[in-house]
């Protein structure tokens, strides 16, 4: 499956009787409340002795990615674009590679 596969599937499951700022903070909200699902099955694993699940971080980050599809679809914003946003930004931050001194003097 491609991410435009996924993308187009997202959109079909999603309620369309939402207007853009409903379906915006939607979006934002179910992927913040995801993420911290995902943290939450970490958190479980460092402080109350659990192993790693990996099937539900797996299932954690279809979420993740559901609603960040959704958010980026539903303001357009392509993930090609998100990613060359990201390269170039990683670049100068970090021109020569990830550098302790950098991180922590940026």
């Amino acid at each position: 499956m491609t991410y435009n596969e996924f993308a187009e599937d997202v959109l079909s499951t999603i309620n369309h009787g939402l207007n853009e700022d409903n379906h915006i903070l939607c979006g934002a909200m179910g992927l913040a409340g995801e993420s911290g699902e995902l943290i939450d099955s970490i958190k479980k694993v460092y402080f109350q002795g659990h192993a790693y699940d990996r099937e539900k971080i797996t299932d954690e980050l279809g979420d993740v990615l559901f609603y960040f599809a959704y958010l980026s679809e539903t303001l357009g914003i392509r993930i090609e674009k998100i990613m060359e946003y990201n390269v170039a930004k990683r670049a100068k931050r970090y021109p020569n590679g990830f550098e302790v001194e950098r991180s922590v003097n940026r």
